[in-house]
């Protein structure tokens, strides 16, 4: 079924490029902001807490507001680029890192603690401005990233993957910031006795849409299916897919708040049957543009 997925979604995007490629020659138009910028594009935190005091006293009482267990989760997000933009090409440079983790303090027992959230990615993507097509640039691109974690999960080792991309992309639209397609390969050395090449299909996108003045739609997600690996790793995956999308109002001078919702989807080789974790929360972050 996954396979399917990624096999229908990329001819759409190669026709829809093409499409635009038979539209509109390349104009050779360039951005209104050309040179480098630094771009902080979200330093976030999604913090909620539950305290229930002498829960123990009341653990058999029928409003579960006074029996529950006390609970703490605490996320943070930092994201940012440093960007040289032409007339011809774009090149960005990003550092994404987010951790999170969940406090539980239950009625009876010792208190427990599970991370949800631990990602390092350093990236460097180069895409060519070829074509435009309502209003976004498209072309072909590359892009190489290093993806690993502040701290291992449990009894598992420390991720540990060079990857590497290439496609076609629509970039830098109104609505549409980033929708592309293309073909992934990886080097994984997370488990140092089973280093494993891996070669991915993978579509996403990110977009964003006013819903009024100061009040913006936000979707960002990605569908990655792995088809070819060199061994056999248990925990490798054979898809995943990740959906994020929130409403952000703009409070003062960069700073918005709003909900949102999360959602993380996969399947490894050793299972048979499939993952996910959703979270659905309010988020406070901050961002802000420096031209060089």
């Amino acid at each position: 079924m996954n396979k399917k997925l990624s096999l229908f979604f990329l001819p759409m995007l190669a026709v829809s490029t093409a499409q635009a490629a038979d539209q509109i020659a390349p104009d050779g138009a360039g951005s209104e902001k050309l040179g480098w910028s630094a771009n902080l594009k979200k330093a976030s935190v999604q913090l909620s807490s539950t305290e229930v005091s002498h829960a123990k006293e009341y653990k058999d009482s029928p409003n579960s507001q006074l029996s529950g267990d006390s609970e703490t989760v605490v996320k943070g997000i930092f994201d940012f680029a440093l960007t040289q933009e032409k007339d011809d090409y774009k090149w960005e440079n990003s550092l994404f890192m987010e951790y999170g983790k969940t406090k539980l303090k239950p009625v009876d027992g010792p208190n427990v603690e599970n991370e949800t959230a631990d990602k390092i990615l350093l990236s460097t993507d180069y895409a060519r401005k070829m074509w435009k097509y309502m209003g976004a640039y498209v072309g072909p691109f590359g892009n190489f990233a290093y993806q690993t974690e502040f701290e291992p999960n449990d009894d598992a080792p420390r991720t540990k993957i060079f990857r590497g991309m290439t496609g076609l992309k629509m970039f830098d639209g109104k609505y549409i910031k980033n929708l592309y397609g293309g073909l992934v390969g990886e080097y994984d050395f997370t488990y140092s006795s089973k280093k494993t090449t891996k070669a991915a299909y993978e579509v996403g996108i990110v977009a964003e849409y006013e819903l009024r003045e100061g009040v913006v739609f936000n979707l960002d997600s990605y569908w990655r299916d792995y088809f070819k690996y060199s061994s056999y790793n248990p925990h490798d995956f054979e898809y995943e897919l990740s959906a994020k999308a929130n409403m952000m109002v703009d409070v003062y001078n960069g700073l918005q708040i709003g909900p949102f919702v999360q959602y993380f989807r996969a399947e490894d080789r050793g299972s048979n049957t499939y993952g996910a974790s959703t979270i659905i929360g309010i988020e406070g972050s901050y961002g802000n543009l420096w031209e060089l």
